[in-house]
């Protein structure tokens, strides 16, 4: 297993390197996709805006997930990678105890919270007299009963992925992906169990419990040959271990609670347009996550390649790394975002044949698609960050996305272009960060080679 890490980290060819890590970690990214959309998909073909509405509704807080899938995920398979290329197996088997205990309090405590202070939450969300029966129902599963297999099922995800194996990684995150989109058409549809959102709910948690599952037979199985320990023997508050995760791990939690307070804030505005409103902005919304999970996975697969590269001083091909899925990722994106500028109408269609919805849907998904390509050069800068243990800077670009940016455009634009303002605010926040990103990078990579060049000549001199 040795030989066969240090051969992909170290001597693999890029593009292959970048396949081998990238293209499992996408293909579960699109699966994800499929996932998000099934909910959305399924639960638009009742026709009832409502109930469209509750699953939009409820983003936000499944998004809050996200967070503590960062702060723990991020956190302990960056400082595994790390710890990997440094050749410290100790600290890596600390790190993924201490993610994977972490993961399972953080989602208990996250469903405590969730039901005490339901009705408060319920109102921060927009749901109003209308949607509010709806979106309880959709969240009982999926935040109460759902929030610990959810958090658990991703953050096992980037452990196992951090030392490699994310062939392994995007099976166990593609398996309750495709469970949920089975089941998503028994537990909602008329001719099923007819239980409209809560079914999509029903579903996501008993797919997430599925993937979690899938992760602990695997360790269960390659026991002496994989890196990544839950034992809880190995669980360690030392200042190094705790500090190490979260150093990484706090910025990018931070980063998607910003995403979730923008999302919130959107999300109010738009609902005072009415439920037709909501579901459109919903769908275009999930429509724009499949080039958006496509661009997140490329930067999570790479992140792996990037850390161990960084922290065995081989600069020039953690260089070579980035410089290679920038090009690919902002490619695809531009070519993405034409398409659909071209095909908007058609593919809100896919999903509710309302005419009203259908238009005001197309207009958002022309808009958000417009950041596409500089929302790619964002993932890659904070990716880099993450795998560096640079947890400042990704966080210091989570504030001028959402606090600087996003959110004073959103007030802005729907001053200015009332509802339909709101589709942009992300295309000016991402325009400028897109291009702070290329110059903060441009002057890391500078000051790692001289280092590296320094640390060279020492070595020189000493020998």
């Amino acid at each position: 297993m040795q030989q066969d890490r240090t051969l992909l980290f170290e001597e693999t060819p890029i593009p292959k390197a970048v396949a081998t890590l990238a293209v499992p970690t996408i293909l579960s990214s699109l699966v994800m996709v499929l996932y998000n959309l099934a909910d959305t998909y399924f639960v638009g073909m009742l026709n009832d805006p409502i109930q469209n509405a509750a699953v939009t509704l409820a983003a936000p807080v499944m998004l809050a997930f996200n967070a503590v899938n960062n702060l723990f995920g991020v956190g302990s398979s960056s400082m595994m990678s790390r710890a990997l290329g440094r050749r410290d197996y100790d600290t890596v088997a600390k790190s993924s105890t201490f993610g994977f205990w972490c993961a399972i309090l953080s989602g208990l405590a996250f469903s405590l919270l969730c039901t005490l202070f339901k009705g408060p939450l319920l109102g921060l969300l927009g749901a109003d007299a209308t949607t509010r029966t709806a979106t309880e129902a959709y969240m009982f599963c999926t935040v109460t009963c759902g929030a610990a297999p959810a958090i658990l099922n991703v953050v096992m995800a980037y452990m196992v992925r951090s030392e490699g194996s994310a062939m392994h990684a995007s099976i166990g995150t593609m398996s309750g992906c495709f469970l949920n989109i089975i089941l998503d058409p028994i537990f909602i549809m008329p001719w099923g169990l007819n239980m409209g959102a809560a079914g999509a709910g029903l579903a996501t948690f008993l797919s997430n419990c599925f993937a979690c599952l899938y992760f602990m037979v695997l360790l269960f199985i390659k026991r002496g040959r994989t890196y990544v320990c839950i034992n809880p023997r190995k669980l360690s508050f030392e200042s190094s271990i705790v500090g190490g995760v979260c150093l990484v791990g706090i910025p990018a939690a931070i980063q998607n609670l910003l995403n979730v307070t923008g999302m919130t804030i959107l999300n109010n505005f738009t609902s005072s347009y009415g439920a037709n409103a909501v579901a459109a902005m919903g769908i275009a919304q999930k429509i724009n996550q499949v080039p958006f999970y496509i661009a997140n996975g490329l930067s999570q697969g790479i992140m792996p390649l990037i850390s161990y590269n960084y922290a065995s001083d081989n600069i020039k091909r953690m260089k070579h790394t980035l410089t290679f899925a920038a090009k690919i990722s902002v490619t695809g994106l531009v070519l993405v975002s034409i398409a659909y500028s071209f095909f908007a109408g058609y593919l809100i269609t896919m999903f509710m044949d309302n005419p009203e919805i259908v238009e005001m849907g197309s207009r958002f998904l022309r808009g958000f698609c417009l950041g596409l390509p500089f929302l790619c050069v964002d993932f890659l800068a904070v990716g880099v960050f993450q795998a560096s243990g640079l947890g400042r800077n990704a966080l210091v670009f989570a504030i001028l996305r959402k606090i600087i940016l996003e959110i004073p455009a959103l007030f802005i634009l729907n001053h200015f272009f009332p509802l339909y303002g709101l589709a942009y605010a992300q295309f000016t926040a991402e325009l400028v960060l897109s291009v702070a990103a290329v110059i903060i990078l441009v002057k890391l990579f500078r000051k790692l080679e001289l280092e590296k060049a320094d640390r060279d000549a020492q070595k020189a001199q000493k020998a």
